[in-house]
């Protein structure tokens, strides 16, 4: 191998290293967040399902409406993870298109996170706290985890060319040119 492919190869090695240990940051405190946010989300609808201790159960027979809840709040506390942390170096446009878009998303992952929730408790009749959990904070919310971290990478956080300052001294003046 000659000297120049020596250095172009490990030049390339370099880049995919930067490129995947960025990737892996990402993974990284995207889970971070996403692990905060799983327990404000599991604390809180198991909250209003079953109480806790001298706290009553506020929607004991509403696990569904529980989850929406829950799953509203959490969803709060990672847009503020994800928009000043895991994300902070990317733009997503205006404030408005970015809230916007990240609502979407975790409308969709709502919808995917409690489907399983919805199956376990009003088709197979399984009302206990292990199926519940299971259903909607083991099974729905892996589930919306995966489709969240595509969504956010592909959709709200999306990686955008930084635009180049314009550098008036090497644009040509056309009032000098013969014409």
């Amino acid at each position: 191998m000659t000297e120049q492919r020596v250095a172009e190869t490990a030049a390339r090695n370099a880049d995919r290293f930067v490129r995947w240990r960025r990737l892996l940051t990402e993974i990284l405190q995207f889970l971070a967040v996403g692990g905060v946010a799983y327990v404000v989300d599991v604390g809180l609808s198991n909250l209003l399902v079953y109480g806790f201790f001298d706290f009553p159960a506020l929607l004991h027979d509403g696990p569904l409406k529980a989850k929406i809840v829950s799953t509203v709040v959490s969803v709060g506390v990672a847009w503020l993870g994800n928009k000043f942390w895991t994300y902070g170096k990317r733009s997503t446009g205006s404030s408005t298109t970015g809230l916007i878009a990240f609502v979407i998303v975790n409308a969709i992952g709502m919808v995917i996170a409690i489907a399983p929730l919805g199956l376990t408790w009003y088709i197979l009749g399984l009302r206990d706290p292990v199926s519940y959990n299971i259903s909607t904070n083991i099974i729905g919310i892996g589930l919306a985890m995966v489709f969240r971290f595509w969504a956010y990478r592909t959709f709200v956080f999306r990686e955008r060319p930084r635009a180049e300052p314009l550098d008036l001294e090497r644009i040509p003046d056309t009032e000098t040119r013969p014409g």
